[in-house]
């Protein structure tokens, strides 16, 4: 007898339509070679919303997609994509917000493989989604609320068995810097908030009490226990001890793997818990590796920290239970956490501001919680910390002074960046996330803030970090073996997102066992470069930008947690310190009972990147702001001039700067493009690599537009 069973993808997506009220569902077959997560989230984007759509219309759309991997007891797969149109760059092109927390697994307990939510309420409303009943609701009493007392509110009103992934004050008020926030401190950025605020939308809720089936779940569990016991490594998989331990060959001050002897959870329930020294090989000791709130927070943090936890299916546990008091006593909350970025913004402030106060220690960490836990109870998201930088620039160069209204201006004590006093800090993120006022175009996007404030200048100098003149600042770009992280810190609408490189980069091994698997694994020892003492480019970095890259795309639509994935590296000196990156294709195989090979997951990756980049061009404006062009070269994959004129001194190519060369960066923009099949010089879909990628649809509307080259 047929077995007719959806295994790993639930075969369904769910459709909202807020101004109809029409709650109805669509098969995920048609999607499925785009894998789930990013890859179906984007192609309901180019289906769906035609091009040049504005981000705040009803003709906008936001869709929740998670992957076949999620839920399926696969480690690390608990993120969710969330896509819709950017609010805060140029021509507003498709963006990706990613979270971790639990909402992707409600959602595919719930039979889902995603959520497409369209229209606009005429009112307030939140979204309930129970399984296969879903309303929605009236928000009255929740609208207005931090993210903190409306997912409390919403819990306690459709149970404490519910996920709330919910805006904030900054989303209600539609600002472009603005995020949705699931269980307390999880948030997906991009300017989200602000598209669910236009739409009246306060919340996501959702119960899901089902199962997901698994093709092999012996398979999984065994995969499960095989990677926890000899492959994976600490948060952003780092494989060493940041101290000298007995039981390592290695050690790295700058790992996460920071579990030593003498460090412990201080304010665990039932006393303190020493994270000790967790070797490689006992998997129930895997999360102690990583105190997340001593990376991020020094010494300081582990007097307040409560414990170390994590995300649906995760072992690492890099996210930071803490209880604070001198935050609530300076207006932040007692009780905090770390969404990345939020959890150590006063490290990117001091330094423009130039004060006195040293980086981790517990003047900056009171500072970091305060900021922290109001940014993300308001709602307001950071773009990689680039509000803060943002704001300090502004402090320390006069630009408020000279650009607020005189009342606006005043309303402030601005000297407090200077005498150790975080309370400027909530009334002035308050301020920012109401966005009625000319001070809340800090949050509107650099892009947009230095144009209106005459301050162009500000986007190419190091200290902004503003790698696209586009409107998006680095992530781990050039700092990141050289031209690997600086070409794919252009080819997406927003900061890359990409962990991929620097996962490697950072995972404490040594400089020549790393030349040795980059030759392994992108054909020559010559893909990697010591830092800040690069070489030209060349074909094997080019791969190198090619993997990292296609990975960090299939897993956000897999979907895994980028952050720890790929298993390029391993802590196991019996194992010579591989890794294994055959995972994901084994575990795919385990949960959907489909035979995909590496090469094959990685060309799915590839094909859903060119699928973002063919909605790009439809929406892209060219020099005389026509839309609808397919010169990337010229119009997208752009960089900002501080990165070839840092480090005056210096010339590229020379120890101790990691100064790019323009021609040289230009060239490895051709070697790129030629990996994904794109045209050399535009680097834009052709007919060709369409026709390999299976993508005729695609190919047909872009022959219709004129894009093709």
């Amino acid at each position: 007898m047929a077995d007719n069973k959806s295994y790993g993808w639930t075969g369904k997506i769910l459709r909202v339509n807020l101004t109809d009220g029409a709650v109805t569902t669509f098969p995920t077959e048609p999607y499925k070679d785009y894998i789930g997560g990013m890859g179906i989230a984007n192609k309901i984007m180019f289906d769906e919303v035609p091009a040049g759509t504005a981000p705040l219309s009803e003709e906008n759309k936001v869709v929740f997609a998670v992957g076949p991997l999620t839920a399926s007891g696969t480690p690390l797969a608990g993120r969710t994509t969330i896509a819709s149109l950017s609010t805060f760059t140029k021509d507003n092109l498709v963006v990706d917000a990613h979270c971790g927390g639990m909402l992707g697994a409600r959602i595919k307990q719930a039979g889902y493989d995603g959520i497409v939510i369209e229209g606009k309420a005429d009112k307030p409303v939140y979204v309930m989604v129970d399984n296969d009943d879903v309303k929605i609701k009236s928000a009255d009493g929740v609208w207005g609320l931090g993210t903190r007392a409306a997912t409390e509110l919403l819990c306690r009103r459709e149970g404490l068995d519910t996920v709330v992934a919910t805006i904030g004050p900054a989303g209600e008020n539609r600002v472009p810097y603005s995020c949705i926030i699931n269980s307390r401190n999880h948030s997906a950025g991009a300017g989200v908030g602000a598209v669910l605020g236009y739409k009246n939308m306060k919340a996501l809720v959702v119960r899901g009490t089902g199962t997901v089936n698994v093709k092999d779940p012996q398979a999984v569990a065994d995969l499960s226990d095989y990677m926890l016991r000899e492959i994976i490594g600490s948060n952003n998989n780092h494989v060493v001890p940041s101290t000298q331990q007995e039981w390592a060959e290695y050690y790295d001050k700058g790992s996460r793997w920071t579990a030593r002897n003498g460090l412990y959870w201080e304010l665990a329930e039932g006393g303190p818990i020493e994270t000790g020294e967790p070797k490689p090989g006992n998997i129930n000791t895997v999360g102690y590796r990583c105190m997340k709130s001593t990376k991020d927070d020094g010494p300081a943090a582990e007097k307040y920290t409560i414990k170390m936890d994590g995300c649906h299916s995760c072992p690492i546990h890099c996210f930071s239970d803490m209880r604070v008091p001198p935050s609530k006593e300076n207006g932040g909350y007692a009780t905090t956490g770390n969404t990345c970025v939020p959890n150590f913004p006063f490290k990117y402030m001091i330094k423009i501001l130039g004060t006195d106060i040293k980086d981790e220690t517990e003047e900056s960490l009171v500072w970091n919680q305060v900021i922290g836990s109001v940014m993300d109870d308001l709602g307001l998201w950071c773009n990689y910390a680039q509000l803060y930088r943002d704001i300090a620039h502004c402090v320390a160069t006069g630009v408020f002074e000279r650009v607020l209204p005189p009342e606006e201006y005043a309303a402030f004590d601005w000297n407090k960046f200077y005498t150790n006093d975080p309370t400027i800090m909530p009334p002035l993120l308050t301020k920012i996330a109401q966005n009625d006022s000319e001070l809340s175009y800090i949050a509107h996007g650099t892009y947009v803030w230095t144009d209106r404030w005459n301050d162009m200048q500000w986007n190419d100098t190091v200290a902004s970090c503003m790698i696209s003149p586009r409107g998006w600042p680095v992530h781990h770009s050039q700092e990141c073996f050289g031209q690997v992280g600086m070409l794919y810190n252009t080819l997406f609408n927003r900061d890359d997102m990409i962990h991929s490189a620097v996962n490697f980069q950072g995972s404490g091994l040594p400089y020549e066992l790393k030349q040795q698997i980059a030759e392994e694994v992108w054909g020559g020892a010559d893909a990697i470069d010591m830092d800040k003492a690069y070489t030209p480019m060349n074909e094997h970095k080019a791969n190198f930008v090619w993997w990292s890259v296609v990975t960090d795309v299939l897993h956000d639509s897999l979907t895994l947690c980028n952050w720890v994935w790929p298993m390029t590296v391993s802590p196991t000196k019996a194992r010579d310190y591989r890794g294994d990156l055959d995972l994901e294709s084994k575990f795919f195989k385990a949960v959907t009972g489909v035979d995909m090979t590496t090469e094959e997951l990685y060309q799915a990756g590839a094909k859903i990147m060119t699928l973002q980049r063919a909605n790009t061009e439809r929406g892209m404006t060219d020099g005389s702001g026509a839309m609808g062009t397919n010169d990337f070269r010229t119009y997208h994959d752009v960089y900002t001039e501080w990165p070839f004129t840092k480090d005056a001194d210096k010339a590229p190519f020379t120890e101790g700067t990691d100064k790019m060369e323009k021609s040289d960066i230009q060239d490895g923009l051709t070697m790129v493009y030629k990996t994904f099949g794109w045209d050399e010089q535009l680097g834009c879909p052709t007919a060709a690599c369409l026709d390999a990628y299976n993508m005729p649809d695609v190919k047909a509307e872009l022959e219709e537009l004129n894009l093709l080259p």
